[in-house]
């Protein structure tokens, strides 16, 4: 296997949550991978400049769900690695995630980097996430629960930005 040049990569992001008189309710969106699949994620994104973790992810939030949020607190970090093969660069990336309260806002807003947001029940939100990694930060949110300091790691992607 060919050596590629090794870069970090930060990213922020969240869980949006609504508390119900039926339970916590939380935000997923779908979107697809490298090689094309749907996969059910945690709405996250690129710092831009200027831009500190906290900030970051309330925009992404928003621009990708249509919800307006205010962080309540820390979720996790998830860091894993993957090759971007047309630039034939290794990356390790950290994404940072807060537990975000739900303000207002339309999911039906939501831009075109995700295909599809949804609200679900939480353990119906643990159910369809993709990642192994972000099942564990969303379990991790429930009430009660201890959403501070959640360190999760991944294996090498060799496909493409995902988990």
């Amino acid at each position: 296997m060919a050596r590629y040049p090794t870069r970090h990569a930060v990213s922020a992001g969240g869980l949006v949550f609504d508390d119900r008189p039926d339970g916590r309710w939380v935000v997923l969106i779908s979107r697809r991978n490298a090689a094309g699949a749907l996969q059910w994620t945690l709405p996250k994104g690129g710092l831009e400049d200027g831009e500190d973790l906290e900030a970051a992810a309330v925009r992404e939030v928003l621009e990708e769900t249509g919800l307006r949020s205010t962080i309540t607190g820390k979720l996790g970090v998830v860091d894993y690695w993957f090759v971007w093969k047309p630039d034939e660069i290794r990356y390790h990336k950290y994404v940072h995630y807060f537990l975000m309260a739900f303000v207002d806002g339309d999911t039906q807003a939501h831009d075109d980097e995700a295909e599809d947001v949804v609200w679900l029940p939480l353990s119906a939100a643990v159910e369809r996430l993709t990642h192994p990694n972000e099942r564990r930060l969303v379990q991790a949110a429930a009430p009660g629960g201890d959403g501070d300091a959640v360190a999760v790691r991944n294996a090498a992607v060799e496909a493409g930005p995902g988990r």
